[in-house]
């Protein structure tokens, strides 16, 4: 194995990876992230960019000193906006299912970073389908701290006894995803039980 497990958790209870090449030798499985907060984010600043515009001229004119002044913050939050949306749009996860390499490759790219996970089908036990036990949020002052949900999801289990998330979302989906990793790894399917 190569790369570290425990850099494919996530916090979110649904990822919803899409099958994009799906054959006998190769299953490749992508999710592009949070895109209508990206989208969101993108339009927003766009939007703003009519008024930061004009507010960056007046700044370029008159300096500091003049009555765009107080509003110097539209553009930094508009670049801000940029910044954010341009994060979002660049988050990926892929994982790569090859019966040639005989490996299961899981990538997480971001516009800072990029993370493998590679595991031979020899360390690979079983695939397990069963429900994680996810946060509901944030904790605020006075409201039920750390309260957790059951999530369906799914993951390969190593057999150093270590697991790998692959997905979370619906019992029926996961399943079928699940029937098809071991179709072409090899390996059984476990119904097991709800993980901490």
């Amino acid at each position: 194995m190569q790369g570290k497990p425990s850099d494919f958790e996530a916090i979110g209870s649904r990822l919803g990876f899409r099958a994009v090449a799906d054959d006998a030798a190769k299953l490749l499985l992508v999710w592009q992230g949070a895109r209508f907060p990206a989208f969101l984010c993108l339009g927003i600043a766009l939007a703003l960019g009519f008024i930061s515009v004009p507010i960056v001229e007046a700044l370029r004119q008159r300096g500091f000193a003049g009555p765009a002044a107080s509003l110097w913050y539209f553009p930094v939050m508009n670049l801000v906006l940029l910044g954010i949306a341009a994060f979002l749009l660049s988050v990926k996860r892929t994982i790569v299912v090859d019966k040639l390499t005989r490996a299961v490759t899981l990538t997480k790219r971001s516009l800072f970073r990029r993370v493998c996970l590679s595991v031979s089908y020899d360390e690979i036990a079983a695939l397990r389908v069963a429900a994680d036990q996810v946060y509901s949020g944030f904790a605020l002052a006075g409201s039920s701290a750390a309260e957790t949900y059951p999530v369906t999801s799914l993951r390969l289990v190593l057999k150093d006894n270590a697991t790998v998330l692959m997905d979370r979302g619906g019992k029926k989906r996961l399943e079928e995803l699940a029937a098809r990793v071991a179709g072409i790894v090899g390996k059984p399917v476990d119904a097991g039980t709800q993980q901490a």
